[in-house]
């Protein structure tokens, strides 16, 4: 059975049925199998480090 470890943004609940739903059709397509499962770790962007900075900042930067 493959699984899909995701690491994410926080979501909402309709945000993540919808992505468990389309990449489960994904990989039930490529490896012919029927059981797939999905998990979703939400990583606050304060956790997040992209060049040295936080997400976080580089958003609020976007954002001002």
């Amino acid at each position: 059975m493959p699984m899909v470890i995701i690491e994410g943004p926080k979501a909402d609940v309709e945000t993540k049925r919808e992505l468990v739903k389309r990449i489960t059709e994904v990989i039930r397509e490529v490896y012919k199998v029927h059981h797939v499962s999905v998990i979703i770790h939400e990583n606050e962007t304060e956790n997040v480090g992209s060049d040295g900075e936080l997400l976080s900042d580089i958003i609020a930067r976007r954002r001002g």
